[in-house]
């Protein structure tokens, strides 16, 4: 036994010399490194990036990494430093399409030994329908290809912004008084909805199957709702700090809590001193169904302006089956081109607390209340008044009044076509409107109807429908049809609209 130790010495020595390989002990090496891939369940959306922390054991020292990945792109984001006994390495992952996915990490120690591990990851479809319950807090962008369901009053609240992609739909569920659903754009918040023509943005009832893959289709109207279903949601309502003309027991004041919103919410409150007040842009959305009921005969307006300033840009607007009016504005004055309503309840326009804007190019059809209901201030303030001029107008059976004015009213109407008059009970122009215009004609203010015309049914005259000074000014004339109308809306701007797809306007011929 002593003999053999000695001899064992002796092999050492010769290994030190270089005669043999090495003389180290085999059963002293470093343990070569290990990897271990994340435990649970590892997912991630399409499109959508994870990230996967990977724990590492290197006794002779952190090297080096490297990754790779199926169905997804991987990259290191996070190591040991070089020479480290270990720690925790983060890759980032990317999932690519629908289906399994896997990132192997493999790693190296200083001595060059190496091990790997896969960690597996579930790609999933990312959800088109986006439940939307509470108030917007933080800027927002609502995307093309999805559906967001209002969960009741929903506000944008003051410096937030919420921007709404071409193609995407917003559906309010049912609900009435307290629980309506509405969306709210907050004094300070603002709205970017900006559609196009061939992508429209649609607010509409859950109880709508419009999907944005119809949108995507060109197909723009609901699938199962007609076109005269209304009070199904809420609405839209926009607030900004431009002036208002409101009045409180006889006292001015300037700021109000909008119609329909509990005076308890103060994302309510509109008005203010700043005339040139930006709430956003807004183009190509189609409002559809609204004006669930409130109280007792107070609705949701389709689209509510209260003091928006003229910063804000609207135009393309489509306002469809709305239990109250179309569009009403309280104070503000902001402008808006290319305005459709069609089927709603009440008014078509409603002007309301000295608005000074003007809506350029509009074609109503079919209100069931007046076409325009045109009041003034209520406080003492007074602005310059607002104008509507270049107007369409198509009545129905149960339209009333087809300008509705009072001695307050600070409107300046013009070129405006009136066409599917009714002599019939209830029908547009069944009570006259000489003694309401002629308070409107007496005030002092300079406003003015004029360049009007209509396209009288048989047997109908002007006087019929519209009040003998215009007649006697000649601010009123008859014409033969639609065809030959010199005044009106450039119609061809609404081809995008439902009544459009539908075919309404061409049978109407508009």
């Amino acid at each position: 036994m002593k003999t053999k130790v000695t001899l064992s010495y002796l092999l050492c020595i010769l290994l030190s010399l270089g005669l043999f390989v090495s003389c180290s002990d085999s059963g002293n090496d470093p343990t070569p490194p290990s990897v271990t891939a994340p435990s649970g369940e590892n997912s991630v959306l399409v499109g959508g990036s994870v990230d996967l922390t990977f724990s590492v054991s290197t006794e002779a020292g952190y090297g080096s990494a490297s990754v790779t990945a199926t169905n997804g792109e991987a990259s290191i984001s996070s190591q040991p430093e070089s020479g480290a006994p270990g720690g925790n390495i983060v890759v980032s992952y990317t999932g690519n399409t629908q289906g399994a996915g896997s990132v192997e990490l493999s790693v190296t120690d200083a001595d060059g030994q190496t091990d790997d591990a896969t960690a597996v990851v579930s790609v999933g479809e990312e959800s088109t329908t986006v439940q939307v319950n509470d108030n917007i807090t933080s800027d927002q962008t609502w995307e093309d290809g999805k559906t967001y369901i209002l969960g009741g009053r929903i506000a944008v609240e003051a410096g937030v912004t919420l921007t709404i992609e071409g193609g995407a739909v917003i559906k309010g569920e049912a609900g009435q008084e307290a629980n309506a659903s509405v969306l709210i754009i907050a004094r300070d918040a603002t709205l970017n909805a900006n559609g196009t023509a061939d992508q429209p943005i649609i607010f509409t009832s859950v109880a709508d199957e419009i999907t944005p893959e119809m949108i995507d289709n060109g197909q723009f109207g609901s699938p199962n709702l007609s076109s005269s279903q209304q009070g199904l949601w809420g609405g839209v309502i926009i607030l900004g700090n431009a002036p208002i003309s409101a009045s409180n027991e006889g006292g001015d004041i300037t700021e109000v809590q909008i119609e329909g919103i509990p005076s308890s919410d103060t994302n309510g409150l509109y008005g203010g001193n700043t005339p040139d007040d930006n709430s956003g842009t807004i183009s190509y959305i189609s409002i559809r169904h609204g004006g669930t009921l409130i109280g007792e005969g107070n609705e949701i307006n389709g689209l509510t302006l209260g003091g928006v300033g003229a910063g804000t840009s609207i135009s393309n607007v489509e306002v469809v089956a709305n239990l109250d009016d179309g569009i009403e504005w309280f104070g503000g004055t902001v402008n808006v081109t290319n305005v459709h309503v069609w089927n709603n309840g009440d008014d078509a326009l409603d002007t309301d607390q000295a608005w000074s804007g003007t809506v350029d190019n509009a074609l109503l059809v079919t209100p069931q209340g007046s076409v325009m209901e045109l009041d003034g201030p209520e406080g003492s303030f007074t602005s310059s008044g607002h104008t509507i001029t270049n107007v369409t107008v198509f009545a129905g059976s149960e339209t009333g009044f087809l300008i509705d004015t009072d001695d307050n009213t600070d409107a300046n109407v013009s070129n405006v076509l009136f066409a599917g008059l009714s002599l019939t009970d209830g029908g547009a122009g069944a009570t006259p409107l000489d003694d309401n215009y002629g308070e409107y004609a007496d005030n002092t203010n300079g406003y003015a109807i004029t360049s009007l015309e209509a396209v009288l049914p048989a047997d109908g005259a002007l006087n019929d429908f519209f009040p003998g000074a215009l007649i006697n000014d000649n601010e009123v004339s008859a014409v033969s049809g639609i065809g030959a109308a010199t005044v009106g809306a450039d119609v061809s701007v609404f081809g995008w609209t439902w009544a459009s797809q539908s075919g309404v306007l061409a049978d109407l011929g508009l």
